[in-house]
């Protein structure tokens, strides 16, 4: 079993929760980092802290960053989030509830805390097959990221250097969800709705329709609570 501690981001949604567990079964000791960000879906942290309770992981902190002060985001700002949009739009197109610099940001505090820690490995559920057009959830992203990294950290440049791990990129919703389903992942623990009703999942925006459509693939009926379906 490999000891080694790791820093995993985890929103609380589908696919952090899933990366959570593959990170595990690999036999690493799990520090969580999740970030309130003046999200409007800031329910999501409520599953997240459940989820790194359930699993028992060795720390999990949560961190404020203010793109709310920001904006220039559905999910930040007073801006509609798109509903209803055909899945091939969501290929072509970079939509509204792109958070910008958002990743960038996130990872670059996993690393402050990951040097500290002494962890050099990072686990994050960026996926370029199921997404909605966001450039920072792309291999050469993450690649560069971790070039960048390891230039510029004092364990990167005395031989120490971080791995960054996005073991869902190359994988379909269908295929992360029956990663998850082996794992013993609850998936209804999980949050994935950029627009929730009462706490609810609106079943309309781009996150709902692509974990329903993946749930349905995979022949399966998505535990998650909807307000509508």
């Amino acid at each position: 079993m490999n000891i080694r501690p790791a820093v995993v981001l985890l929103s609380g949604g589908l696919d952090s929760t899933t990366v959570l567990a593959i990170a595990q079964s690999l036999g690493f000791t799990c520090n969580c980092l999740s970030f309130r960000y003046g999200q409007r879906q800031d329910i999501e942290l409520e599953r997240a802290r459940a989820i790194a309770h359930k699993a028992g992981v060795a720390r999990h902190l949560v961190l404020r960053v203010e793109l709310d002060a920001i904006g220039g985001s559905a999910l930040t700002a007073d801006i509609e989030v798109p509903k209803d949009r055909p899945f091939g739009k969501m290929e072509r197109e970079i939509p509204v509830t792109y958070v910008p610099g958002r990743n960038i940001l996130f990872l670059a505090h996993a690393l402050s805390w990951a040097e500290v820690l002494g962890a050099f490995d990072i686990f994050l559920g960026i996926n370029a097959v199921d997404y909605s057009g966001y450039p920072d959830c792309r291999p050469e992203f993450l690649r560069a990221f971790e070039q960048m990294a390891n230039l510029g950290t004092r364990a990167g440049t005395s031989g120490t250097p971080f791995r960054f791990h996005a073991p869902l990129i190359h994988l379909s919703k269908k295929e992360i969800i029956l990663k998850g389903m082996e794992l013993g992942v609850d998936y209804s623990q999980t949050h994935s709705c950029y627009d929730p009703i009462n706490g609810k999942a609106c079943g309309r925006c781009d996150a709902c329709r692509l974990r329903l459509q993946g749930f349905s693939a995979a022949g399966l009926t998505d535990p998650a609570p909807y307000a509508k379906r």
